[in-house]
């Protein structure tokens, strides 16, 4: 769909922030014609002279990013498309793999898993739940040896109940990568064994981590989960955050000789929730330090706000040969922005639409886009979907509109 560059300018001011938002008429962009000219936007409180913004903490990595995980803005990066290899990061798109089969019903946590000799002797034993040859485990344990130890065994052993063959389940992990926009990373095993063929980008961690948190919440308690104990053998989370920071709940460690010392974390503080990505440390007290720091200057100097519910009408846009002429447009998920503290009133939202609405709309299916601009910039973009169906209209009612579009 060819979008015009037709945009409906809508003040977004902090007292946007919803409980309620959107009930009111008032709060919402006055109805338009899809392809009107712009409509004027309301002037927007003027913000305190900015402070200056300090920058971003100085970091001995070879790659960081720094994330708010409702708004998607980055808020510091070094390198963040540089590719690096991910070590046990990997397994965080391992766990997106098995969190998805079991949302899907395609396996059951209660599900008992034969370890294979494949599973059993991994490519490496610097990380094992110790899990027995032909002996079986249920999933969920095995997904604890995986996140919270980091079980190559476990790994492997629910890559092969997934996919049947940890071959498959690697063909199953790139797909996922790319449905997710993660265009830096290519996987070529379940577990993060070292090939030149296998990495990922900070950036692309992040979105990683951050679909996990939207996706699977009844699934991310684990990574907060301090120890385990399989076999015996009780081992403890090697993401030290988690005892230093009790905001910390997540998410990822990883570590080879050739990738470093590598640290996926997340912390959520005042109800704002953020993602850091630290590639190519030199020991597991830099990482926790360079995490650390990246989440005390998000915290410090950022806030993020809800401006608009998903469900609730931001607008509503003139429809042709439907049988209402009509409809409201809103986002598929709550809208968040993030700004330097003090100054989210300088945001707005700019909507882009095609120059005409044509039925039937389905409300599944996006009709446009709204992007979040930040002092001129686009910090986010969110599609637009109908807030219900609209059928075609009968033959006469396709007729009649399809001559006044002639004349639009």
């Amino acid at each position: 769909m060819k979008l015009k560059p037709t945009l409906f300018a809508l003040a977004l001011v902090a007292g946007l922030a919803l409980s309620g938002c959107g009930s009111d008429k008032k709060d919402a962009a006055a109805p338009a014609a899809a392809g009107d000219a712009a409509t004027t936007a309301a002037a927007a409180p003027a913000a305190p002279p900015a402070t200056a913004l300090p920058p971003p903490p100085q970091l001995n990595a070879r790659s960081f990013i720094l994330i708010e995980h409702e708004s998607g803005r980055v808020l510091a990066a070094l390198e963040p498309d540089s590719r690096q290899e991910p070590a046990s990061l990997t397994k965080l798109m391992t766990a997106y793999g098995v969190f998805k089969a079991l949302k899907e019903g395609r396996i059951k946590l209660t599900d008992m898993v034969t370890i294979s000799e494949h599973a059993w002797r991994p490519a490496t034993k610097e990380s094992l739940m110790f899990v027995e040859l032909g002996k079986q485990v249920s999933v969920e344990n095995l997904i604890q040896g995986m996140i919270v130890v980091s079980g190559n065994d476990a790994t492997v052993a629910l890559a092969e109940k997934v996919g049947g063959t940890e071959a498959t389940f690697v063909q199953m992990m790139n797909t996922y990568a790319s449905q997710l926009g993660m265009t830096g990373t290519h996987f070529m095993n379940a577990a993060g064994m070292p090939d030149p063929e296998h990495y990922i980008t900070a950036r692309d961690a992040a979105v990683l981590a951050s679909a996990l948190i939207h996706e699977f919440p009844e699934y991310y308690k684990w990574y907060s989960q301090k120890e385990f104990t399989w076999n015996g053998i009780t081992q403890q989370n090697r993401n030290g955050l988690l005892w230093r920071d009790p905001t910390v709940d997540g998410v990822k460690t990883g570590h080879t000789d050739t990738a470093g010392y590598c640290l996926v974390t997340s912390a959520k503080r005042d109800g704002m929730r953020l993602i850091s990505v630290v590639l190519g440390t030199e020991s597991m007290r830099a990482r926790e330090d360079a995490s650390s720091a990246l989440l005390a200057y998000g915290f410090n100097f950022f806030e993020s706000k809800r401006i608009y519910a998903a469900g609730q009408p931001l607008t509503t846009v003139r429809v042709w040969k439907g049988k209402q002429d009509e409809v409201g447009l809103t986002v598929g998920r709550d809208l968040y922005v993030t700004n330097q503290r003090g100054h989210v009133s300088s945001v707005k939202a700019e909507f882009e639409l095609p120059e005409a609405l044509v039925a039937p709309l389905a409300q599944n299916k996006p009709v446009g886009k709204a992007k979040v601009v930040v002092d001129g910039q686009t910090i986010a973009t969110y599609d637009l979907f109908p807030t219900a169906d609209v059928p075609a209209a009968g033959f006469f009612g396709r007729a009649w509109d399809s001559l006044r579009l002639l004349f639009h």
